[in-house]
């Protein structure tokens, strides 16, 4: 089988085993599927979760100072939300905890695309300007 690959810059094509091609493709494909997820987590909080989830290691033992950091956080979160519309927290919290899209959100929620990309970054500035 012969596949394209970039030696030095420069695309060059070689015979590989189905098994070599199988395995590239499945290497390509969980690069993809990294690179998606990552987008996904805009603060970059999660994602290193994620890769330990799907890496299959060991979840981590969390210190009770963890937790409590964790529960600060958490509390941080809420008085942001708080400060937002009902409208805009719920669109936020169907994105960022649910995974919906923006069009699956808008069918629900009976708007645009437009509308919940609003909502959404409405909700990230005022994160950011509070984490600043």
């Amino acid at each position: 089988m012969e596949i394209t690959i970039k030696i030095n810059g420069r695309m060059t094509v070689v015979e590989v085993s189905a098994e070599v091609a199988e395995c590239m493709d499945a290497g390509r494909r969980k690069a993809e599927n990294l690179s998606h997820e990552q987008r996904r987590h805009w603060d970059g909080r999660e994602f290193d979760e994620y890769i330990i989830a799907t890496e299959g290691r060991l979840p981590c033992q969390y210190t009770p100072e963890d937790l409590a950091c964790q529960q600060e956080t958490l509390d941080e979160i809420f008085s942001v939300l708080d400060t937002c519309t009902p409208t805009q927290r719920e669109r936020f919290l169907l994105f960022a905890l649910d995974g919906f899209s923006y069009a699956e959100i808008g069918r629900m929620c009976n708007c645009s695309k437009e509308a919940v990309h609003l909502s959404i970054e409405a909700v990230r500035k005022k994160f950011l300007k509070f984490y600043r």
